[in-house]
């Protein structure tokens, strides 16, 4: 009698395939582990040691992967994109930055962090920091129906960076306790004196 034979049996993954997940697993681990320094020291203080020993690695491996301190600073930094322009009446150019800005307070925006704290020492990351502030604000500063749009656009630019910066990286304890909603809601009003083109104060005499 013929011997009978087991169906089918699921052949394990070529190996070649478990080596590129062990090694995008490796990566992904390096690069959170660099991110989470580039934010809380910066770059200049960020060492490729530092961030093996974060990541679980060796630093030959983190040089292996990425080539140098720079290139990682850059997998961490680059992507990112200028919120969409904003546009229509000043009501609602005031709605769309503070809903931008609502997001970034919901969720720490490591990119725009990590060039934060890197700026003062790192002259790339200050240059290439500079170049999307002004970009947002040429944006911003065209949406706005005013003969002095440009500093009106600076300034509103100005009170989301120093929020932003205040909440996720100062923490002195005013804004990083309150909620997303409370600081929204009381900048509201300033938002929207800055979107909607008026006449100046009337000098007053003391």
């Amino acid at each position: 009698m013929p011997e009978s034979t087991a169906g089918p049996s699921a052949s394990p993954p070529p190996r070649g395939d478990a080596r590129a997940e062990q090694r995008r697993r490796t990566q992904a681990r390096i690069l959170a582990a660099a991110t989470e320094l580039f934010v809380a020291t910066g770059y200049e203080r960020t060492t490729i040691r530092a961030v093996a020993q974060a990541a679980g690695v060796d630093a030959g491996l983190v040089m292996h992967y990425f080539g140098s301190k720079q290139a990682l600073f850059e997998q961490v930094t680059r992507g990112g994109q200028l919120p969409p322009a904003p546009s229509g009446p000043p009501a609602q150019v005031a709605e769309q930055v503070l809903a931008q800005l609502a997001g970034s307070l919901e969720t720490e925006p490591v990119r725009s962090l990590a060039m934060l704290r890197s700026m003062l020492t790192h002259p790339e990351t200050a240059q290439a920091f500079g170049d999307g502030a002004t970009r947002f604000r040429a944006q911003l500063a065209a949406a706005l129906p005013a003969p002095d749009a440009d500093v009106r656009a600076a300034l509103i630019s100005a009170i989301i960076m120093g929020v932003v910066l205040d909440r996720h990286l100062l923490k002195s304890g005013g804004l990083d306790a309150a909620s997303p909603e409370e600081i929204i809601t009381l900048l509201r009003p300033i938002l929207h004196t800055l979107t909607t083109p008026g006449s100046p104060p009337a000098d007053h005499d003391f």
